[in-house]
């Protein structure tokens, strides 16, 4: 560049103006000061690029959620709604870390043999001097001070993560790994083994809570046993016994006295209103028509020679005047009959009169029976009460018994399928990527050779315009 035009430049610059123009035609002339520089960097990045070891990643979805078989369910929990078994955000944040866990990470590295491999455990290829110097210094962890165990879990977690997905269900189990086939293996190793302790931390809760009912269930039943043997060693020592219907037997026998009361009374009763109605039907004469007047066979047979009397009185008084001594003798007949007929209806009268004071006899006997009963209910009326609290005390051993009975054979029938599904399913296995996903070979490329340009160029635009140390052309 000539004197006068640094200088121009300069006292443009001086003057807080820029001549764009000049700069432009200086930038055209120092191009290769900038083309060359971004080109150079461009090329030595490739080569680096192509020296860093690939990684590929690969990524394997699991859907957080209450699968457990409604035919599996506790007999309690059947009519819960699926809207009371929700899973909420706190319960998906859970689950990733039980994915994150040692002991998935562990069975994980069994399984796939990861410590065997020197991508997980840099001491199977050596340690470098560089690292080994890092150690030394404190400023990184030195591999030999570590058990392999430590190595290949360190190495195993910089190439995890887990983490749920925004406004969802779902976390996302990724792995990166220098093979890609690795990577896939290892995040569907993961899901598999998380889906695989989820189910086994059921089955132990399981069998865990079968031992407990069943060391329960042991010491209830001695309880009821001794519960049962208290009751029965009570009634026997005071005659309490149970009857019909679940009540003792002289709450039972005293009501059964009581119904028998209640019929004497009434037949008695019954008796002596047949015996003052036949009776008053006899003082005045009228013709006894009672039920039991008529069933007598007596009573019936004379009946019947009185039609046949009055059949041939009427049949004589068609012809024969009132003197007659053929009518007279059948009018005597007649009389002689119906005395005989209210003969018998006295007799009885009579009979009902005995059977009913012999009612009235079996309703004293059976009241002082039933006095006898009360007072000797009355008696023992604080031995029942107490007979029904050791009877309540029993009942309710029995049903608590029954009730962890039928919890512990939900139990073992639960362990016995072993078929407890997990609260979770893999919605999307990792497949194996063709594609690294480190380094991004094209876009680092264009990133530091964009860089240096812009770098370049403003050096050869602050150069120019400080013209001490401007650019030789």
């Amino acid at each position: 560049m000539s004197e006068s035009r640094v200088a121009v430049m300069n006292d443009a610059a001086r003057d807080g103006e820029l001549d764009l123009g000049a700069v432009g035609r200086t930038l055209m002339r120092k191009k290769w000061w900038i083309f060359g520089p971004a080109l150079a960097v461009a090329a030595l990045t490739f080569v680096g690029v192509n020296l860093i070891t690939p990684k590929y990643k690969s990524e394997a979805r699991i859907l957080i959620e209450g699968r457990e078989n409604v035919f599996f369910r506790p007999e309690a929990d059947k009519g819960a709604s699926e809207r009371d078994r929700t899973v909420d955000q706190e319960a998906v944040t859970s689950q990733v870390q039980l994915a994150l866990s040692r002991d998935v990470a562990r069975q994980v590295i069994k399984d796939l043999k990861l410590g065997e491999r020197p991508e997980f455990d840099t001491t199977l290829r050596g340690v470098s001097l560089i690292r080994y110097s890092l150690g030394f210094l404190g400023l990184a962890k030195d591999p030999l001070s570590m058990t392999p165990e430590e190595r290949v879990l360190e190495a195993y977690y910089e190439r995890l993560a887990v983490f749920p997905v925004d406004k969802s269900r779902v976390i996302t189990v990724e792995f990166q790994s220098s093979d890609p086939e690795l990577a896939a293996r290892v995040a569907n190793a993961v899901a598999d083994n998380y889906l695989a302790l989820q189910q086994t931390a059921r089955q132990d809760q399981t069998r865990a809570a079968g031992r407990w009912l069943s060391g329960e269930i042991d010491v209830l039943r001695r309880k009821v046993a001794e519960a049962e043997a208290k009751v029965e060693d009570f009634r026997s020592k005071t005659n309490l016994f149970m009857g019909t219907n679940g009540t003792t037997l002289s709450n039972q026998t005293l009501g059964e006295s009581n119904r028998d009361l209640a019929t004497a009374r009434s037949q008695k009763a019954e008796l002596e209103s047949k015996a003052r109605y036949i009776r008053d039907l006899i003082k005045r004469g009228g013709v006894v028509e009672s039920s039991d007047v008529i069933n007598s066979e007596l009573i019936r047979r004379l009946n019947e020679q009185r039609v046949t009397l009055r059949a041939q009185l009427a049949e004589q008084s068609s012809t024969l005047l009132d003197n007659h001594p053929r009518i007279k003798e059948l009018k005597a007949q007649i009389n002689d009959l119906d005395r005989q007929i209210r003969d018998e209806a006295g007799r009885l009268v009579r009979s009902l009169e005995n059977d009913a004071r012999i009612a009235g006899a079996r309703v004293e006997s059976l009241q002082n029976g039933l006095d006898q009963l009360k007072q000797l209910a009355a008696s023992t009326n604080g031995q029942d009460v107490e007979l029904r609290a050791f009877e309540r005390e029993a009942k309710a051993q029995r049903d608590l018994l029954e009730s962890y009975l039928a919890k512990y054979r939900e139990a073992t029938a639960r362990d016995s399928i072993a078929a407890a599904p997990a609260d979770a399913r893999i919605i999307s296995r990792a497949v194996v990527s063709n594609i690294p996903y480190f380094p991004k070979k094209m876009p680092i490329i264009l990133i530091a050779a964009l860089g240096t340009f812009c770098l370049a160029t403003a050096f050869v635009v602050v150069g120019a315009s400080n013209g001490g140390w401007a650019l030789p052309i």
